[in-house]
């Protein structure tokens, strides 16, 4: 691993722990104020923010682990294949969370359950900035830095906080147009979309770590 390749996976951890942070700090928050104000909406955003908390943790132990092995004589062809795994797990959580989101959307379709507006657009809101303000910190300057192989590590953890921010913008379009205009089907399609775009990055991440993990020749 050569010393601007370290220096990226160094930038990369610290840029994930900010991340973590901020995200633990705002599930928390959630949390507590979801039990105080009896806001399931509350609650059920925050226990999701613990899901992706958990996702970022496996990325960043990955970037200690490498740290930590780089020069060990247990990994003679280096640790880059840590970081692999780890994304290769973290888009499989990714998956999940995108067929989730389906179900639900689904669900909701053929049940359809009364929605408290004014409390889901807030809690939509909190989550766009708090996603937005993580996929800047994460977001990587390719004018900066050039690496010989992509740090898919990293990548799956961005692709987690982005889903954040997508399902966050998919939700309060579809929120103001059921408020105003009483559509409620719109809950539903951006439910149908967002799911679908996620598993789509999913499964390009699976392929891409796959490859890397078995040595296949790319194309």
């Amino acid at each position: 691993m050569g010393h601007e390749h370290l220096h990226i996976d160094n930038e990369n951890e610290r840029k994930t722990l900010i991340v973590i942070i901020f995200t633990v700090i705002t599930m928390t928050a959630e949390v507590i104020f979801g039990y105080i104000t009896n806001s399931m909406a509350l609650l059920a955003d925050g226990f999701h923010m613990g899901t992706h908390a958990l996702a970022l943790g496996l990325t960043f132990a990955a970037y200690v682990l490498i740290r930590k092995f780089k020069d060990s004589p247990f990994f003679p062809q280096g640790t880059d294949k840590i970081g692999t795994l780890a994304a290769y797990t973290s888009s499989i959580f990714l998956g999940l969370t995108g067929l989730w989101i389906i179900f639900e959307a689904l669900q909701r379709f053929f049940r359809p359950i009364q929605i408290q507006f004014n409390e889901a657009i807030l809690v939509a809101v909190i989550g766009l900035v708090v996603n937005t303000i993580c996929i800047f910190i994460m977001e990587k300057s390719d004018k900066e830095h050039h690496e010989e192989e992509e740090d898919y590590n990293f990548k799956a953890a961005y692709y987690h906080i982005l889903a954040d921010v997508l399902t966050s913008v998919l939700a309060i379009g579809a929120l103001l147009v059921g408020k105003y205009f009483n559509l409620l089907y719109f809950d539903f399609l951006a439910g149908i979309f967002g799911g679908v775009l996620i598993l789509r990055w999913a499964v390009s991440l699976l392929k891409n770590t796959v490859v890397t993990l078995i040595d296949m020749k790319k194309d």
